[in-house]
């Protein structure tokens, strides 16, 4: 009996992502397959969700409402910085990720939004905030956790560890 998706167990898959306008944000097809612990909250909640008791060869599609991906778009999280509180020797493009603090003190990424003269839009949204995710997926592999993966809370795929 081969097990199905389920908490865990460790899941590999391919799968492609598009967005609404069709354009692919991201994919594994041609190069190596993400192997993530389910129920760790390794991936998008949605997918996750949904990708629950498939079994190996299954292939599917999956659509993500934003609040079950990268959460709805938050226009109290952008904010505008003058382009001389990043650093001189970088060349800022819009889509460019930078960590900075957040309240708490932890480090958070923001995204540049917009670039206008000498000021520089910044937003702590993910990119693909508030967009509704499309996922095609295909199972490779399922199986039990390790105790060790278990207790780390992610998979070693192969070529050792990912941090």
């Amino acid at each position: 009996m081969k097990p199905a998706i389920a908490d865990g167990h460790v899941v590999t898959i391919h799968y492609r992502l598009t967005l609404d306008d069709g354009s692919i944000a991201d994919e594994s097809f041609g190069g190596d397959p993400l192997v993530y612990l389910h129920g760790a909250q390794n991936i998008v909640p949605g997918l996750e969700r949904q990708l629950a008791g498939r079994k190996i060869g299954d292939s599917c599609e999956v659509t993500v409402p934003p609040g079950e991906g990268y959460g709805e778009y938050d226009p109290a999280a952008e904010q505008t910085v003058p382009k001389t509180a990043f650093p001189p020797n970088v060349e800022l493009q819009v889509g460019m990720s930078f960590q900075t603090r957040g309240r708490n003190g932890r480090p958070m990424p923001v995204w540049i939004r917009k670039l206008a003269g000498d000021d520089v839009v910044v937003t702590a949204n993910h990119p693909m905030a508030g967009q509704q995710l499309n996922f095609k997926v295909e199972v490779l592999d399922v199986r039990r956790a390790t105790a060790e993966e278990k207790k780390h809370g992610h998979a070693h795929g192969p070529g050792g560890h990912h941090h």
